[in-house]
């Protein structure tokens, strides 16, 4: 009978646990802040998208995490979760207003710069943000919940909560827009499902954070909840279905690997030092990087592709990237001199 009243008792005091007036008040004119567009604001938007842009183009990781640490969309989120919470129209439309101009100028920069660098094949930085599944939805959720708890308490750096929501906001909207740029429209639809994705799940982990820590009562929060969990649930049954395509595709990608090393006489001769599938060409191209002494054959790789093809039930297109090996021994020594 005790556990039960002891947990009743924290449960009431959860309940009713609420920030007090000023603090909310000064987290509230925050928000609103953050929330409304400036010049600063449209300045961090170009610079990100830009930094992003290119990094994707050149299939840098280290220039995208640079264009992810400015985070400039993560702002506006936290206003848009915590107005939907509170009723607060002027702070809920002024975070949207903000969110959605940001997200349509970044797409057009970077169909801008797409359209104009024109590059003839996307990398693989490019493509692994158009395949969205269940797991970008647990990481937007965990940055939303930081993103939302740092504001809530001062006494968690700024910086750790922009780390963490830039995880996933600037470049699947570049990849949106580049494209478009080259009239993907199964691209950028992947990476608008990701986008969706990430911004869903940060708002709903937002409007939990604020919810947890007594910014508002659960009687007025519950409507915008509901309408967020819902809009999340429809999203789920796409990321479930790339899920599943995920372990597919690497289950596949092992297979191959395992014929083409096992099964043939051409990969007796070479050595395998990477191989990667592009999902989105119809059919799939293997990308294969050998190492070699002797030429792979334009007939080699035709009968490789006719044997995968009876193996896996679905042609592939094998592309090799060939390196040649050269062995260099030391002289003999009746031909040293010293």
């Amino acid at each position: 009978m005790r556990n039960i009243n002891s947990i009743r008792n924290r449960f009431n005091n959860f309940k009713n646990k609420q920030i007090p007036p000023p603090q909310l008040e000064t987290i509230r004119n925050s928000l609103l802040e953050e929330s409304t567009i400036s010049i600063n604001y449209i300045v961090l938007i170009f610079g990100s998208c830009i930094i992003a842009t290119l990094g994707l183009l050149s299939n840098s990781a280290a220039v995208i995490i640079g264009a992810m640490i400015i985070a400039p969309l993560m702002l506006p989120i936290r206003g848009v979760a915590f107005g939907a919470l509170e009723g607060n129209v002027i702070l809920f439309r002024k975070g949207l207003t903000a969110i959605i101009s940001g997200t349509i100028l970044a797409a057009a920069l970077a169909w801008f710069i797409g359209y104009f660098v024109a590059l003839p094949e996307f990398g693989s930085e490019i493509i692994a943000r158009s395949r969205p599944t269940l797991l970008d939805l647990g990481i937007a959720v965990a940055a939303g919940g930081i993103c939302g708890y740092a504001k809530v308490q001062p006494k968690i750096s700024e910086s750790l909560a922009g780390t963490a929501i830039a995880v996933a906001l600037m470049p699947p909207i570049c990849v949106i827009g580049l494209g478009l740029s080259q009239l993907n429209l199964q691209l950028s639809t992947g990476a608008t499902i990701l986008y969706l994705t990430n911004l869903l799940g940060i708002t709903l982990s937002c409007m939990v954070t604020f919810l947890l820590t007594g910014c508002t009562s659960f009687k007025r929060a519950r409507k915008a909840l509901g309408w967020t969990l819902a809009f999340t649930a429809i999203l789920f049954i796409p990321l479930s279905v790339s899920f599943y395509q995920l372990i597919r595709q690497a289950r596949l990608e092992t297979s191959i690997r395992q014929a083409l090393l096992n099964r043939t006489i051409t990969f007796q001769r070479v050595v395998l030092l990477n191989i990667s599938v592009n999902w989105l060409t119809n059919p799939p191209q293997v990308r294969l990087n050998v190492r070699t002494k002797e030429p792979v054959t334009p007939t080699q790789v035709t009968l490789l592709e006719k044997f995968l093809e009876k193996e896996m039930g679905r042609p592939f297109t094998l592309i090799f990237e060939v390196g040649q090996i050269e062995e260099i021994r030391g002289d003999s020594p009746e031909n040293l001199k010293f």
